[in-house]
């Protein structure tokens, strides 16, 4: 992530934190229908995220095209508004990480919306023609989000559901495994945690995750919530995914390690 829009991201966060109560569950939803909006308004993003455009131009300018939104949404375009990011996808991104944060954010304790999401992708991973059918080019955005509310009913929390709604609707061009687990990553953030995704050969049992959670929040020194997956493939030991991180004391790897030093 390039400095510009780091510095945007801050600021724009910012803005949604002073928010405060006022923000909710109706506001991240019109912010990422807003994202969208954008997204689909070629001229329009052009603008925005033109670094050598007047900031009280682009600020007037979402005044009148957002004239009949929140308050809340209206606050935080204006601050992407005034905001340099580093390119069109970056601003893209920018509204998206603020529509999904002050969506979490509405989230009861209760509710853990990354298990939710990681669920989602787990069930989509599995099955090639739902894949395909969510990650098509050729589907409309409107049919995507209507084959999400089928699939997940009131199965999942209202929150989640406006996150797959969105993120279905505007891939960037990514595929649908990446963009859940970058939402997760961002609801995660929003409440101070991070997402461990945990592989192993066998099901951990309660102790065994609870004391895999424990070394990694200890490692991060924050929260942390555990994805388990099992793969038979990693032989025994475990594997931890953390972002970009990856700690693998799976027998599997060792024995890969092994057969190339064998093999040198």
């Amino acid at each position: 992530m390039r400095s510009a829009t780091r510095s945007a991201l801050s600021s724009t966060r910012a803005v949604l934190a002073d928010l405060g109560g006022s923000v909710d569950l109706a506001a991240g939803i019109e912010i990422l229908a807003a994202g969208r909006a954008i997204a689909g308004a070629p001229q329009l993003l052009g603008l925005l995220a033109d670094p050598t455009a007047d900031v009280i131009g682009k600020k007037s300018v979402v005044d009148r095209v957002f004239a009949g939104q929140s308050d809340v949404t209206r606050a935080v375009l204006t601050a992407v508004a005034g905001s340099r990011w580093s390119s069109q996808q970056d601003l893209l991104a920018g509204i998206e990480d603020a529509g999904i944060r002050a969506v979490a954010g509405t989230a009861s304790s209760e509710t853990s919306i990354e298990a939710e999401l990681f669920s989602f992708e787990t069930a989509v991973r599995s099955d090639a023609a739902l894949e395909l059918a969510l990650g098509t080019k050729l589907g409309s955005p409107s049919e995507k989000g209507a084959l999400v509310q089928r699939l997940v009913g009131a199965k999942v929390s209202p929150q989640t559901t406006a996150i797959l709604e969105h993120l279905v609707q505007q891939p960037r061009g990514r595929r649908i495994g990446e963009i859940v687990r970058d939402a997760s990553r961002i609801v995660a953030d929003q409440a101070g945690k991070v997402v461990a995704t945990v592989i192993t050969a066998s099901p951990l049992s309660d102790g065994q995750a609870a004391r895999v959670a424990r070394g990694i929040a200890e490692r991060y020194g924050k929260d942390v919530s555990v994805n388990q997956v099992v793969d038979p493939a990693v032989v025994g030991g475990v594997r931890v995914q953390v972002g970009g991180d990856v700690i693998d004391g799976t027998v599997s790897t060792r024995l890969s390690e092994l057969r190339l030093q064998l093999a040198g």
